[in-house]
């Protein structure tokens, strides 16, 4: 089964940034926009996980949540990963969040799964390109915005069921969540 490990914005921060969005227009072409549903910070993509590893995982990201406190954070202005990715940025309790996804990733990787070794950097993606967009125009676009605070207090494991969406995009089916609530050290 196919895995990430993310936090969920609430509603409110997903439609403050969906109108953003409609605002500069979403009839670009060469651009394939998530869709908002599914708007989500990956702390960690897991890839192919088999049942033996995920319940190891499932135990070890139980542990980590409540090491964690709740998170404040906001969505604000945007940026790109070259000319292939748009995305918002995460603002408020971002190192805490890098703390988190170090956590996360440690107990992917204590349950003997692969995870990225690169730095982290928290972000929302808007939109992926199909081949060379230049995405400048849209991160100058939506410079300006920026969303009202919003607590993060839930870790969550997520199947990625590739092709399953509309129009033949992935469907996400949230698998366990966990609360963040810090109680834990150590």
């Amino acid at each position: 089964m196919r895995l990430f490990v993310a936090l969920s914005p609430p509603p409110e921060a997903v439609d403050e940034l969906w109108s953003a969005v409609e605002a500069v227009g979403t009839d670009r072409p060469g651009l394939r926009w998530t869709r908002p549903e599914q708007w989500h910070l990956t702390l960690a993509f897991l890839g192919e996980v088999d049942d033996p590893a995920r319940q190891d995982l499932v135990e070890r990201l139980g542990r980590a949540a409540r090491r964690h406190p709740p998170l404040t954070l906001a969505l604000s202005g945007a940026g790109r990963f070259g000319d292939r990715v748009l995305w918002t940025r995460v603002s408020g309790d971002v190192e805490p969040v890098r703390r988190l996804a170090a956590s996360v990733r440690a107990a992917a990787r204590r349950a003997r799964l692969p995870v990225d070794d690169r730095p982290y950097r928290p972000h929302l993606t808007l939109a992926r390109a199909g081949g060379e967009v230049d995405l400048r125009s849209l991160v100058d676009a939506l410079a300006g915005f920026a969303g009202r605070p919003w607590t993060a207090g839930e870790l969550h494991l997520v199947r990625s069921h590739l092709g399953a969406g509309p129009g033949g995009s992935a469907r996400h089916e949230p698998l366990v969540s966990w609360a963040l609530d810090g109680r834990e050290r150590g």
